[in-house]
């Protein structure tokens, strides 16, 4: 049987993420021609265009894929237990995630320059925010005039930015220290003992 249309839409789209996404993650987006990306793919620059209008498109939808593995990785931790040290577990995975160089060059410095700060920062809050409430929804600091949705708000702007200070930091590992600690000095309560 031949495929129908929507296998071949489905073919072409990740065929073309799968070809992009280790250019975008090695080289970096402006160091990535469209041309590159479709030779790499098999597929027409049409195509391309077709699926995602442009390379800018692409790297999107690329970027929605890491923070939706990103999610998913989160995710998994977050369900393998309710006990205390959830939080700084979490936050600690979050920056060792962050840290993973397609994720550090997709992520945190790409994607803020490619996407422009709002989209880069709603695409952000749509994937990690969620699973923040849900932690936060049992924690003893959340109440009428500090509500999940805020807090954790709040926790995935500041993980985020140190996560970003670490990616475009001289010295990474100071930096990291340094980032960890003030996130678990300015969330000493939300993450426990």
């Amino acid at each position: 049987m031949a495929p129908s249309q929507q296998d071949r839409r489905e073919a072409t789209q990740a065929a073309l993420l799968a070809a992009a996404r280790p250019l975008f993650a090695e080289r970096g987006f402006a160091e990535v021609s469209a041309d590159e990306i479709v030779h790499a793919a098999g597929v027409t620059r049409g195509a391309l265009h077709h699926h995602f209008t442009d390379k800018r498109g692409l790297f999107r939808a690329v970027f929605e894929q890491v923070e939706a593995e990103i999610t998913e990785e989160l995710a998994g931790l977050i369900g393998t237990g309710g006990d205390d040290d959830l939080m700084p577990r979490a936050l600690t995975a979050f920056l060792d995630i962050c840290e993973r160089p397609e994720v550090r060059r997709i992520a945190m410095t790409d994607g803020p320059a490619v996407l422009g700060w709002q989209t880069w920062r709603e695409i952000e809050a749509r994937y990690g925010l969620g699973l923040l409430i849900a932690m936060l929804a049992d924690s003893p600091v959340v109440n009428e005039s500090r509500p999940a949705p805020v807090l954790a708000q709040i926790v995935l702007s500041a993980a985020v930015e140190g996560a970003l200070l670490i990616a475009h930091a001289d010295d990474p590992v100071a930096a990291r220290t340094q980032v960890e600690a003030s996130l678990f000095a300015l969330f000493g309560d939300l993450l426990g003992p």
